[in-house]
């Protein structure tokens, strides 16, 4: 069985831009990695103007940073995760996850999506850019 994305584009606040949130089997996967706190990367830096989202699988191995702690990634660390294609399957793995004190986190497990509902999400997402009237 193969895991399911959905991406999201939150409204920008007060301190910060619009920002991304990733959702894996209906969980946020930022907030069960770094905290409620915890921000998702901009959207202008997932979804750039003019060229293909960092998100994008390929068979070329890829870290992807996908969100930080409330403190900031500067202070603790950012999440990140290594995107790759195998053929039909797009895997999510070895993750970086930010942390302060104590024993590090343990790490969210290694997904594995379907590359046609995983790429027919990172299209949608890309596409719809209304964000972008508030930046």
């Amino acid at each position: 069985m193969f895991d399911r994305l959905k991406i999201s584009v939150l409204p920008p606040g007060r301190r910060f831009p619009a920002q991304v949130r990733f959702w894996v089997n209906d969980e946020d996967v930022v907030e069960e990695a770094v905290g409620k706190g915890g921000r998702g990367p901009y959207a202008a830096d997932v979804f750039p103007a003019g060229r293909p989202s960092t998100l994008r699988a390929t068979s070329e191995a890829r870290r992807v940073e996908l969100g930080e702690p409330e403190c900031t990634g500067g202070c603790c660390g950012f999440m990140t995760v290594v995107v790759q294609r195998f053929g039909e399957i797009v895997q999510w793995s070895d993750w970086e996850v930010p942390w302060e004190w104590g024993p590090p986190p343990r790490p969210p497990i290694d997904h594995h999506f379907e590359a046609i509902q995983y790429d027919a999400e990172v299209a949608r997402a890309e596409a719809d850019r209304w964000w972008q009237v508030y930046s």
